[in-house]
């Protein structure tokens, strides 16, 4: 059986118009249906189900900036971009990204890292 490369830090990053603005080291997708019962009169179970909105939440880790830098773009400026995801049997692109939530560390000398936490409008895999 033949094992697929996992996706590094090189394989998931952000992007706006096309230019890869930051790196992420890890993430995490979790994907949420507000679904609902449709229920018949004098009926004591439910008759089916209806799916409806889907919500993406993406938590990113170790976030590093890439590009952007010299045109002032800062992840707090960022909207509406997208995150990308290369596996080796696909792509999948989270778009019509906003960030939610922003954590920032540093220790001296080192490079800012950053967490942030993504709501995204839309997933669609690539093959």
């Amino acid at each position: 059986m033949a094992i697929g490369s996992l996706p590094t830090s090189k394989d998931i990053y952000i992007e706006i118009n096309g230019k890869k603005l930051a790196v992420v080291q890890s993430y995490k997708a979790r994907s949420t249906r507000e679904s609902r019962t449709i229920e018949a009169f004098g009926s004591s179970e439910p008759v089916g189900t209806v799916g409806g909105r889907v919500k993406h939440i993406l938590e990113l880790s170790r976030v590093c900036l890439t590009g952007g830098l010299d045109d002032g773009i800062g992840f707090f400026d960022l909207s509406g971009f997208n995150v990308v995801v290369v596996k080796p049997d696909r792509k999948i692109i989270y778009s019509g990204c906003e960030w939610a939530d922003i954590t920032e560390t540093a220790a001296l000398g080192d490079v800012m890292v950053e967490s942030v936490t993504v709501a995204a409008a839309k997933r669609m895999e690539l093959r």
